[in-house]
């Protein structure tokens, strides 16, 4: 609704929609936020395609042998974007719930029979396809949470300690706790966003702090249970600290060292496209590191426009769609989805740069994977699929 002052209606109000388009669905989903998914995609192709050139002949395979798997990959995450962008968004939310408690089984099976990576079980091999059940859970989740915001609306319960936090904290809980397992990052990160969109939907504020204060607790626990994870936390405080060569010499902090290498060597403009030096000594460079790639080839120019089509998917989905959604529910998934979308693609650059310590995940629609990539294409045509309705737009004149 847009307000505008007239001094010659002073006493009264006037509407106007005479110009205005008429509420309701439109055929049209948002083409910025497709676009740069689009542009995302085609970024990733051709990193990957330069990444796995040494990774390749590790695997007795060849560069584009899995180029090709990961252009299939890309094409399956499409199919899911534009699926997801003709059904009812509803239907997320009603199946959210089953598809959590799937996801807690696979998450069970992955931790006691799944595929030993970097030290961690997250995968579990089907049908000859790795999948990751950490993704599927982190995607219903949220869903679920929605859906559960909007039903205690509905019954007005949505402050209540005992019919609307411990419920969705029970979610909570045993979904990071089951992530967290082998996967902290992953597990840090559904606990943020939980937070967030309960904090959106209206839970209690004190409520969440003392969610806060479990999380603080549980992930303290956590970094602590392994030294793995206790060598990654004091690595990354090393390196804030002491930059040396005698930590490369060592081995200590290495990812990241190859990592600052690959992004000093890109300066402005970058090495070209394929000439990337570091790819044949960061360990996953089409994954973890694969922003180190791209800013070692293509420069800070290259680098910084993956970080504007980030930005622009975040300002669309958020402060238009989002705003614009007709429904509790939808703009609480738009926003949600759009934030965790984005905010993987932030994360990995920021590990890429050493901002954040080395955390696994993925960078949406650029890094080479499948199952991330799968439901990045779900929440980004759920975005698109919300961003169909198209409110009234009225002028009132007071």
């Amino acid at each position: 609704m847009i307000f505008s002052p007239s001094h010659k209606h002073a006493n009264s109000f006037i509407v106007d929609e005479s110009n205005d388009e008429v509420a309701g669905r439109s055929s049209i989903s948002d083409r910025w936020i497709l676009v740069s998914v689009i542009a995302l995609a085609i970024f990733g192709l051709l990193a990957v395609f330069s990444s796995t050139a040494y990774f390749a002949e590790l695997k007795n395979t060849t560069a584009q042998a899995m180029l090709i798997s990961h252009l299939f990959k890309v094409f399956i995450a499409l199919a899911v974007l534009i699926f997801f962008s003709k059904v009812d968004y509803g239907l997320v939310l009603r199946f959210a719930q089953p598809m959590l408690l799937l996801s807690w089984g696979l998450l069970i099976v992955v931790t006691l029979y799944g595929n030993e990576v970097w030290g961690a079980r997250r995968f579990l091999n089907v049908a000859g396809f790795s999948f990751q059940p950490s993704s599927l859970a982190t995607v219903s989740l949220l869903a679920h949470l929605i859906y559960m915001i909007e039903r205690k609306l509905e019954s007005k319960t949505l402050r209540s300690f005992s019919k609307s936090f411990v419920p969705m904290m029970v979610y909570v809980v045993i979904s990071g706790a089951l992530i967290g397992i082998e996967d902290f990052s992953s597990a840090a990160m559904v606990m943020a966003l939980s937070l967030t969109v309960m904090f959106m939907g209206g839970v209690s504020k004190l409520q969440i702090g003392a969610l806060v204060l479990i999380g603080l607790i549980g992930g303290t626990a956590l970094v602590t249970s392994t030294d793995a994870r206790k060598a990654r936390v004091n690595t990354y405080l090393d390196q804030i600290v002491n930059i040396s060569s005698d930590r490369l010499e060592s081995g200590a902090g290495y990812q990241s060292q190859q990592a600052y290498i690959a992004i000093a060597r890109g300066q402005l403009t970058g090495v070209g496209m394929g000439k990337s030096a570091q790819r044949d000594f960061l360990p996953a460079p089409y994954n973890d590191f694969i922003y180190a790639i791209i800013a070692e080839e293509y420069g800070l120019i290259g680098a910084s426009l993956i970080l504007i089509l980030y930005t622009l998917i975040l300002l669309r989905g958020v402060v238009y769609v989002a705003r614009n959604a007709t429904g509790t529910s939808a703009a609480l998934l738009a926003t949600i989805f759009t934030l965790t979308f984005v905010m993987y693609g932030y994360v990995n650059a920021a590990v890429a740069t050493g901002l954040f310590p080395v955390t696994g995940l993925p960078m949406p629609f650029v890094s080479y994977g499948g199952t991330s990539m799968l439901f990045s294409g779900m929440m980004m045509g759920v975005v698109l699929n919300i961003s169909k309705n198209k409110p009234r737009r009225t002028r009132v004149y007071f």
